[in-house]
């Protein structure tokens, strides 16, 4: 196998400790794994590596597909698992999958473009909205996926580590994130099971389809949740950012028949979660999602 980056490696460390160092330690022995059981010629891996391994193969019949390799934790079991029920309506199709190992073969999405190759922004959004159509479910009657709830208490790992302070977290914002998701979890409709974290870059370009999802984290919230991800993970350039975002909001609301405040409220509540998320995992607090909840916060 390749050298991994050491970027790469230092964030599995960051995120997994010692499991993660014992992890990457083992890697080659188990790609050559999961090459002799899938029979898989495994070549180089992608440039872009976060928080897995991921790797084109040829299989044994000439096809291709994607393994995945990540350090076995409960995100990466979820992400099995998500793929298994959405069967690649709106997602692509997991191919094998070994939850212990933690391995997944995928199908590989050609040309795999990511959305955010696509310049019109109200074309782009258009295209989320017919994904985030194909890919609600209702959850399954034995649910082990968390739920909004369950993340949405990370904000409390915050307090917890800064009493009586909010940290990297300006205060008016981390009180109107906890504001919001106490209100919006306390009213929310029929819960669905969701992709979590869906944005212009976990949308790929197909053959099947036009355009798929990739990487599920499978929890369980009221389809207004699903827009989240995708309003706070592009800030818009220019001189009135908030008019451009507030123009997206707005046609999610129509496409979807959402409610526009919901979507607000959630994206805004997210926006300060994900940026506490990135604190957590690396020292660093992913600062275009504080400025992404301050504009929320103005419209």
């Amino acid at each position: 196998m390749q050298r991994v980056p050491d970027g790469f490696s230092q964030r599995v460390i960051d995120v997994h400790a010692d499991a993660g160092a014992d992890w990457l330690s083992r890697l080659a022995e188990t790609i050559a794994e999961c090459e002799r059981r899938w029979s898989l010629q495994v070549l180089p891996q992608f440039p872009l590596l976060s928080y897995n391994y991921v790797a084109p193969v040829t299989r044994a019949d000439g096809t291709e597909a994607v393994l995945k390799l990540g350090v076995p934790h409960q995100e990466f079991t979820a992400e099995m698992e998500a793929l298994r029920i959405y069967d690649g309506g709106g997602m692509v199709r997991l191919l094998e999958g070994d939850p212990a190992v933690g391995a997944m073969l995928l199908e590989r999405l050609k040309p795999g473009a990511l959305l955010s190759i696509v310049p019109d922004d109200e074309q782009a959004t258009s295209i989320a909205v017919q994904v985030m159509k194909q890919i609600r479910k209702p959850p399954p009657s034995d649910n082990r996926f968390p739920t909004v709830s369950v993340w949405a208490s990370g904000l409390a790992r915050l307090r917890e580590r800064f009493p009586g302070a909010t940290g990297p977290i300006p205060a008016l914002l981390l009180e109107r994130a906890e504001a919001l998701f106490s209100e919006l979890i306390g009213s929310m409709s029929a819960p669905v099971l969701l992709h979590g974290d869906l944005h212009h870059g976990n949308i790929l370009s197909a053959e099947r389809e036009p355009w798929l999802a990739i990487d599920p984290k499978g929890v369980v919230g009221e389809a207004e949740y699903e827009v989240g991800a995708f309003v706070r993970n592009r800030l818009f350039p220019g001189p009135k950012p908030e008019r451009l975002l507030a123009r997206c909001v707005d046609q999610f609301a129509d496409e979807l028949g959402f409610d526009r405040e919901r979507i607000v409220g959630w994206s805004l509540a997210q926006a300060v979660l994900s940026a506490w998320w990135s604190f957590e995992d690396s020292g660093q607090v992913w600062n275009e999602a504080i400025t992404c909840a301050e504009l929320l916060a103005a419209i």
